[in-house]
């Protein structure tokens, strides 16, 4: 059986290069003599150096994004500015001050409140968010403890001046400017130093051309826009300017040709005075491509760090774009395409001021930047430090430093309280609208939606799926999930099939089409066992519409020496030879599958061909003893087939490795943390080599493993590692290159592989991610009352965010069901192929499409014959009916402004019915209503992977963990239920 295509991307999408973002090369410019005038070291993007190079996921063409966007860091202007929040200082145990906010939020009007606290230090800013409960309150001790603060000085106390709200600000705008200036400096065929190109007193019809598709020409004069360091009062910096808005940020472009031009002056100070204090700046260059080639070091500045090297070619009407970086400069996307070159006029203005963008504020990483600000962020604080103690001490108030965030005042004191609010949020309200005012702030974002699609846009795989979902597989275009009402096969919104009964609890799977195999661990306690099949052999158990196998069924297909496992991981690139490492306390088992020698690759063996339990196929090879229950675990591929594989396994405080071959086990990782929730250790490999991402708490850190020698290896500290935190504590990360995705109770996280920049936060509340392997799958649950209202909470508040509660005044939060109310559920998918970059021209084969289907036949064969134009055509129309409708609610626009509609779908209410039959008939009714009610009475609080329950690993650890939690979300039936959700009710800009 050959593999689908999607398994195949499931088995490569941890593949990945940085030579897609350059490489560094040495540069050295000379004058016409021949005489070396300057060199530097500069990271040079032209796309793809070979045209030969196989092409790798995601890295021809990958989408446009805007990385760490101030709509999702800006947290303070966002969230706390102008509501009620808490404010409180203190001394670290090094006696460095810091500042912490605190409020309640609710996540974008979407009914789901969380904390969200802002640390504020000289190193810089770190921003999580915690999940709210009714029962439990929070202490600021407990929420410096989440963000590792543990240790203090003295203890915080709370800050009760409103002028705060101004200092704060301040703080966050030292992250860096929300708009931007750019240089535009003109070159002339041959032309080989800044003065020549700089001494160009007017540009060509195609360098005006250019100028004409980055913006509009401003009169500087009277300009009350952002101006970019330029005079809009005497005319001393030229007349006019090229200026654009694009996304929510102002651009202002500093023109050579349009700077002031002196005949005496032949260096042009004036104008490198603009240009070369620009941290980016674009050259366009005219000529023809062999024509002498412009080099960095020709420009003479210290402080431009990228430029953009852009050549226009009249024979086909296209761009050409090849981008230098210093060497210091942080990896940014977008890669470039291979080739680099742009026949869409409007793309290549997208993708330039994007990766110009992108390009500035990986600048501001760089140490000569950050030296800088930190040094700024350390002299603001201390300075706040010393104004603000002083009178905390005399303030008699500051006795409510540790209590709960959300005190309770008491009745005598709650006018007083109330009246201290109003004027608190009075005054941020006021610097709010100054900040909008001076055009310094991200409000802009709200009038700059675009509605295009998003990699990880969702499509609606099945309506109506009324089971809890514990752990789950995609097989051809369908998903084997493990539920509480059995293991069953769902192929979109056609009756699940049954394949395993309740009987055998399963709660970790892999579907491995190319070698004929099912594998299963069911857990019943100290009885958990190993289990295998041939794929083909339960096919024709679904085609002969055979009973649901029950454990006893599966005596034969028992793994031996598999007893009492709790977890178990195979290697990812499974078409070498199939490796499987069983888990049993703290002993390690390794097994794996005989070859085919005849074949010479791998398939089902001809050991035992008349056999249906492929048992005796696998082998016992050797065990492994450590020094605690792992709690993941993943494999890690060597560069060859000799004994260079690891186990990499995280347990107690530490991620470790442990060399297959002999056993030995080396330090990777040691948490430096109170607490530890081990999430998940995904393999990687980027060239060829292996790496690791390790995830735990809010943090992820990748680490580069270095091939073995002679059975030993070493883990070599590189300059491609990297750390982030995620705002939220995942319960689950996902990768799929150049992508990174962290599932959370209530919101996914979408970051990107090479640098951990932050593209998209996606509210989907209460969500359970159910696979993830190959494609990804997950459920989003809400009451039908919310599904019938679009999950709109228009009339619960009319803030952004929900302010703190004054005195005894409970938030709004998600209401239980009652008794006799059903939970809806929709189960989602998310393409990988999408998410990779890579298009699949013929359709996966489902193993549902040979099963008799119950009549109507035209319509029952016209769903399973085509499963995936139709979701995705369902999908695209309904999510840009739901956006325009939800604009039109929060913008206030009229039914002309909404986007065109597209033709509308078949009814699925026939086949729906025909479904939602089906599983009454064969779901008794109280599995349905156990499940709802598990499902409303879990809080927002994230049971963490090191305290869960064993059993609720379900996830093959080497690429991710599915959880077993309780999840849910309040999408529109059939609908995206995360790109409809803009960023706030003030930045609708991410309506698709």
């Amino acid at each position: 059986m050959k593999s689908s295509i999607s398994e195949d991307l499931g088995c490569r999408r941890g593949d990945f290069s940085r030579k897609h973002y350059g490489s560094v090369e040495l540069l050295i410019s000379s004058d016409a003599d021949g005489a070396i005038q300057r060199a530097g070291r500069f990271r040079v993007e032209n796309g793809s150096s070979d045209e030969n190079a196989t092409a790798l996921p995601g890295t021809w063409r990958t989408a446009v994004h805007l990385e760490n966007p101030e709509y999702h860091t800006r947290w303070y202007f966002k969230y706390f500015l102008g509501q009620v929040h808490q404010n409180y200082i203190g001394n670290d145990a090094e006696k460095s001050p810091f500042l912490l906010s605190v409020t309640l939020s609710d996540q974008n009007s979407q009914r789901v409140p969380q904390y969200r606290a802002i640390l504020w230090r000289k190193t810089g800013t770190q921003k999580i968010c915690l999940p709210y409960s009714p029962t439990k309150t929070l202490s600021v001790k407990s929420i410096l403890s989440a963000m590792n603060l543990d240790k203090f000085e003295k203890g915080p106390r709370e800050i009760f001046h409103p002028e705060i709200q101004k200092d704060l600000l301040v703080l966050e705008e030292q992250e860096g400017s929300v708009n931007f200036k750019f240089g535009v400096l003109f070159a002339k065929d041959g032309q080989l130093t800044d003065d020549e190109m700089f001494s160009n007193e007017v540009g060509s019809d195609t360098f005006q051309k250019f100028l004409h598709l980055l913006g509009d020409t401003v009169t500087l004069k009277g300009w009350t826009g952002y101006r970019g360091g330029l005079d809009t009062k005497n005319d001393t910096t030229g007349i006019h300017s090229v200026y654009t808005l694009y996304q929510g940020h102002e651009i202002m472009f500093h023109v050579s040709t349009m700077l002031p031009y002196s005949k005496e002056n032949k260096q042009q100070v004036e104008r490198k005075r603009h240009i070369g204090n620009d941290i980016v700046t674009i050259v366009f260059q005219e000529g023809e491509e062999p024509c002498p080639a412009f080099k960095p070091s020709m420009i003479r500045s210290h402080f431009t760090h990228i430029f953009a090297l852009v050549r226009y070619d009249p024979h086909n009407d296209s761009y050409r774009l090849k981008i230098f970086s210093e060497e210091s400069v942080p990896l940014f996307g977008p890669p470039l395409p291979s080739p680099p070159v742009f026949t869409d006029h409007q793309e290549f203005r997208d993708f330039l001021l994007v990766k110009l963008i992108n390009g500035e504020k990986a600048t501001l990483e760089t140490p000569t930047f950050a030296q800088k600000r930190r040094r700024t962020l350390d002299m603001l604080i201390r300075s706040l430090h010393q104004d603000l103690m002083p009178d905390l001490h005399k303030n008699m108030l500051n006795r409510r430093s540790f209590s709960d965030v959300l005190p309770e005042s008491p009745k005598s004191a709650r006018k007083k309280e109330e009246a201290r609010q109003a004027e608190f949020v009075r005054i941020g309200q006021a610097l709010k609208l100054k900040s909008i005012v001076r055009v310094d702030a991200p409000s802009g974002l709200v009038a700059s939606g675009i509605c295009k699609k998003e990699p990880w846009e969702p499509q609606c795989f099945c309506s109506d799926f009324p089971h809890e979902a514990v752990c789950a597989d995609s097989w051809g275009q369908a998903l084997l999930v493990s539920t509480d009402a059995g293991v069953l096969l769902v192929d979109g919104d056609l009756p699940a099939v049954p394949v395993f009964d309740r009987t055998l609890p399963v709660k970790q799977m892999h579907v491995l089409e190319a070698l004929d195999l099912l594998i299963l661990r069911a857990d019943r306690g100290k009885d958990a066992r190993l289990f295998v099949f041939r794929l083909s052999a339960v096919q024709r158990g679904i085609e002969g519409k055979q009973a649901a196998w029950s454990r006893c069924d599966c005596r034969e297909n028992k793994l031996e020496k598999t007893k009492g496992c709790h977890l178990y991981a195979i290697n990812t690139h499974h078409s070498r030879e199939l490796r499987v490492v069983v888990a049993i306390r703290n002993k390690l088992l390794l097994i794996t599958r005989k070859h085919n020698k005849l074949r010479g690759v791998p398939g089902p063996s001809l050991l035992s061909p008349l056999s249906e339990s492929p048992v005796e196929e696998f082998q016992y090879i050797r065990e492994i003893c450590l020094t605690d229950s792992p709690v993941v675990m993943t494999l890690v591929d060597g560069p060859t087939e000799e004994s260079d594989n690891l186990i990499c396994v995280a347990y107690r405080h530490q991620f470790d490795v442990v060399n297959e071959s002999t056993g030995e086990a080396f330090r990777l990782h040691h948490v430096e943390a109170s607490r530890v929730h081990f999430v998940a250790a995904i393999d990687v490999y980027e060239d060829g080599e292996a790496g690791l991402l390790l995830c735990y708490n809010y943090s992820c850190i990748y680490k580069k493993v270095c091939p073995f020698n002679g059975g030993s290896f070493f883990i070599q500290p590189s300059a491609s590692d990297f750390q982030f935190c995620w705002n939220q504590a995942p319960y689950a990360v996902v990768c799929a290159f150049p992508y990174l995705l962290a599932f959370t109770p209530d919101s996914m996280e979408i970051r990107l592989v090479v640098n951990g920049n932050l593209v998209h936060t996606a509210v989907v509340p209460q969500l359970q991610l159910v696979a993830s392997r190959s494609d990804i799958y997950f459920t989003a649950a809400a009451a039908e009352s919310e599904v019938l209202s679009g999950g709109s909470s228009k009339g619960a508040s009319a803030h952004t965010s929900p302010q703190t509660p004054p005195g005894g005044e409970a938030p709004v939060f998600p209401s239980s069901l009652g008794e006799g109310e059903i939970q809806s559920k929709t189960l989602y998918k998310i393409p990988l192929r999408n998410l990779v970059g890579r298009s699949i021209e013929r359709p996966l084969k489902s193993p549902l499409v040979p099963k008799a289907i119950t009549p109507p036949t035209s319509i029952s064969v016209g769903i399973a014959a085509i499963p995936v134009t139709h979701s995705l055509s369902l999908s695209r129309m309904e999510i840009k009916e739901i956006a325009s409708r939800t604009r039109r609610e929060l913008l206030g626009l009229s039914d002309d402004g909404s986007p065109r509609p597209e033709a509308a779908p078949k009814p699925k209410s026939k086949a729906r019915k025909q479904s939602e039959d089906s599983r009454g008939a064969s779901t008794p009714g109280m599995v349905r209503s156990a499940s709802s009610d598990r499902i409303t009475s879990g809080s927002l609080e994230s049971p963490s992977p090191a305290e869960a329950n064993p059993e609720g690993q379900c996830a093959p650890p080497g690429s991710d963990q599915d959880p077993g939690e309780d999840g849910g979300g309040s999408p529109v039936r059939g609908s995206s239920p995360f790109p409809l959700t803009a960023s706030s009710d003030e930045d609708i800009i991410d309506l698709k």
